[in-house]
């Protein structure tokens, strides 16, 4: 369709095939086959909106499709096929547009995914679509539902072929045998009524906030997340709240090979996580204190790269869902778990879609922000022997790669 007049926005083709924003009268490009049966024209007509509104849009027009939905076209319209049938078979009787028309699937996808995107309020995602605030509620929500329901296979626990590869990786890049991933939690901030204002759901920092750990594996891939818990507790208090430390303590999760190191130890399967965890059989955490012997520095040192996966999803999950970065305004706290849970799905389908993020979306700072971590004093006897045999196997191949050198 023609763009709107207010913004005298067209298309065109530059030199590099790309399409580029121009000021310029006209009708979008044409679409390629695939995409034809789609619908695209409430894409121009939000674009045009953003332009009219002042917002920085960058001039590719793939890259203001990133920017604005942190998905490319094609990752989109993968998302739009997994709720399409959701969508369509509870037609949206009050979901209308300004012109009176009802929404089509990719337009209901498109306010729900920019609503998590900019956690900006749902009015202003509404302005920017042409609905009203109830709408954009009720648009987000059913694809949330939507999501959870039939996006699943997204997040769960990886096959034992599966886990093999991620160990094999991990162990090339860190030298860390059996690690299997690594683990860190955030808070997600809110406000609360007054009558929903209690000591349970404040935490040190005087916030409102509600829990999420996430385990990753070696692409920053969520394999296993608790959410529900309120911010006022501790780390090593959610860890064993979950239902990932019960599999684990009865043998259920973490069980595969044995690798046995060259001082003939044994050593099972774990993951990396801060000195705010317990050091357990199947959780690594750091050596404490000042002036360490090397050994144990490199031990450290290669157990923090490893549990930084767990960091650093974080961080690119509340940057790409701004949603979970913001403070929250009176969320429902018993649907705050799926909007959580459908988040980590999208960070998730991206990875598997193989889909770029543009360098601004991941947060500059620490995704918990203003939060001080206590130490977990909890050691497990088994933990501790894992971790020296850990230590004593890397020393072991330090010393091995000298001798060859």
């Amino acid at each position: 369709m023609p763009p709107v007049k207010k913004s005298k926005k067209g298309k065109r083709k530059s030199k590099d095939g790309k399409l580029k924003i121009v000021r310029a009268r006209g009708a979008p490009p044409a679409l390629p086959p695939e995409l034809r049966a789609l619908d695209t024209e409430w894409w121009y007509a939000f674009l045009n909106k953003q332009v009219e509104l002042e917002h920085a849009v960058p001039p590719d027009e793939g890259e203001a499709f990133r920017h604005f939905f942190r998905t490319s076209r094609k990752t989109f319209d993968y998302i739009c096929s997994i709720v399409r049938e959701d969508l369509i078979s509870r037609p949206p009787s009050g979901l209308i547009n300004i012109e009176g028309r009802l929404l089509s699937v990719e337009k209901q996808v498109a306010i729900a995914m920019r609503r998590l995107a900019s956690g900006d309020s749902q009015v202003s995602v509404g302005t920017a679509f042409g609905v009203g605030q109830s709408t954009v509620s009720q648009v987000t929500w059913r694809f949330i539902e939507s999501m959870e329901d039939r996006a699943r296979y997204h997040l769960a626990w990886p096959s034992q072929e599966r886990l093999e590869q991620i160990k094999a990786v991990l162990e090339d890049a860190y030298g860390l045998p059996n690690c299997c991933g690594g683990v860190d939690a955030t808070h997600v901030i809110m406000t609360l009524p007054a009558v929903e204002s209690s000591a349970d759901w404040c935490d040190h920092a005087k916030n409102y906030s509600m829990f999420l750990q996430g385990i990753v594996d070696d692409q920053m891939r969520f394999i296993d997340i608790v959410t529900g818990w309120p911010g006022s507790m501790t780390f090593s208090r959610l860890m064993k709240c979950s239902g990932f430390f019960k599999l684990c303590e009865a043998g259920e999760r973490l069980n595969g090979s044995v690798k046995v190191s060259a001082e003939g130890a044994e050593i099972r399967e774990y993951i990396a996580g801060d000195s705010c965890y317990p050091l357990l059989p199947w959780l690594m955490t750091p050596f404490e204190g000042k002036h360490l012997p090397a050994p144990l520095q490199n031990f450290n040192a290669r157990q923090k790269a490893a549990r930084l996966l767990g960091t650093n999803a974080l961080a690119r999950l509340k940057g790409s869902w701004r949603i979970l970065h913001k403070v929250m305004w009176r969320p429902d706290k018993n649907k705050l778990p799926s909007i959580i849970l459908v988040c980590c799905l999208l960070h998730n389908i991206l990875i598997d879609c193989h889909d770029e993020l543009l360098p601004s979306v991941q947060l500059p700072e620490h995704h918990d922000t203003g939060y001080n971590r206590e130490n977990c004093e909890q050691v497990d006897p088994n933990g501790k022997v894992m971790r020296e045999n850990i230590t004593a196997h890397l020393q072991h191949c330090e010393a091995s790669k000298f001798l060859c050198n």
